[in-house]
């Protein structure tokens, strides 16, 4: 008898997102619209690079909502809601200054990011490195990345769940401004 070779397909869409970290109680893989049932791996690992990315900036966002409304010290003329902060820092000298800083701090540390994840864009268009981990930049400086593969995909899925509450929480922080032109407290 001749062997049989038998090849196994790559999985696809949803049964490959359902590997990833954040797939967790209550809601399990949370997909409502069926928005990975046709998509590659590339793309979804393209999909949870931004999630991480937004849950990382939604994280500090809801803190900085929190704390800059009762607590600013560089300039303590502001007040009003958190979210109409930044255009009075912008009415003056010292606010561009600033802002200008911060502009600059996160534009380098956003093309870091595309450096170590990103494909070139002469090898290839919006492509992630084949050996990159979405999220993964090696920024560890207090050395809290668990060693156990447990402990570090229980780790992902903790902040994956936090940084999607924070994205709600923003969301919700900022229309209760918007619509009662309050602060939050």
């Amino acid at each position: 008898s001749v062997p049989t070779m038998t090849v196994s397909t790559p999985l696809m869409g949803k049964a490959y997102a359902e590997t990833m970290p954040g797939v967790t109680a209550p809601f399990g893989f949370f997909d409502p619209l069926g928005l990975m049932d046709d998509k590659s791996p590339e793309e979804i690992r393209m999909f949870r690079e931004a999630e991480l990315a937004h849950c990382r900036v939604s994280m500090v966002a809801a803190l900085g909502f929190l704390v800059q409304e009762n607590f600013h010290p560089i300039f303590p003329d502001v007040q009003n809601p958190a979210i109409r902060h930044l255009d009075q820092v912008l009415q003056n000298e010292i606010g561009q200054l600033f802002s200008s800083c911060l502009l600059i701090a996160i534009a380098g540390s956003e093309l870091t990011r595309a450096r170590i994840g990103w494909e070139e864009p002469e090898v290839e268009i919006r492509t992630l490195r084949p050996e990159y981990v979405p999220g993964h930049l090696g920024f560890d400086p207090l050395g809290l990345k668990p060693k156990e593969e447990a402990a570090f995909v229980e780790m992902q899925n903790k902040e994956l769940n936090n940084g999607r509450l924070a994205m709600i929480g923003v969301a919700g922080m900022t229309v209760q401004e918007l619509v009662t032109g309050d602060k939050l407290f």
